[in-house]
């Protein structure tokens, strides 16, 4: 039990994995894969289900040995969206009218 009286959960399922980004611009892209720890896809006002870990700062950024994954997604139009998480296979981020995507989104 944690302090408090309150039990810790074990997460019985594990993040999505990126399978592939094709926003080679991004700080955190290397030779079309994500090294973030994870990404959020969407935001309050998106009209799209945008990547918006996204960042292009001129440097590479992120850990060399972790393969991207979906922490949150706020997508709720989404087929794939459970209770703010991802629940497909994995994902493909790509651009899509000049912003990354999440090109895995299928409208429910």
């Amino acid at each position: 039990m944690r302090e408090g009286g309150k039990r810790s959960v074990t997460m019985p399922k594990s993040m999505v994995q990126i399978q592939r980004c094709d926003v080679e611009q991004c700080s955190y892209n290397k030779n079309k894969e994500c090294h973030t720890m994870a990404i959020t896809v969407g935001g309050p006002q998106d009209p799209c289900p945008s990547c918006d870990t996204y960042v292009a700062i001129g440097q590479k950024a992120g850990v060399p040995d972790v393969q991207g994954a979906v922490g949150a997604c706020k997508v709720s139009a989404c087929q794939f969206n459970e209770s703010l998480e991802c629940s497909a296979q994995n994902i493909v981020v790509g651009l899509h009218d000049g912003h990354p995507d999440c090109q895995t989104y299928r409208k429910r």
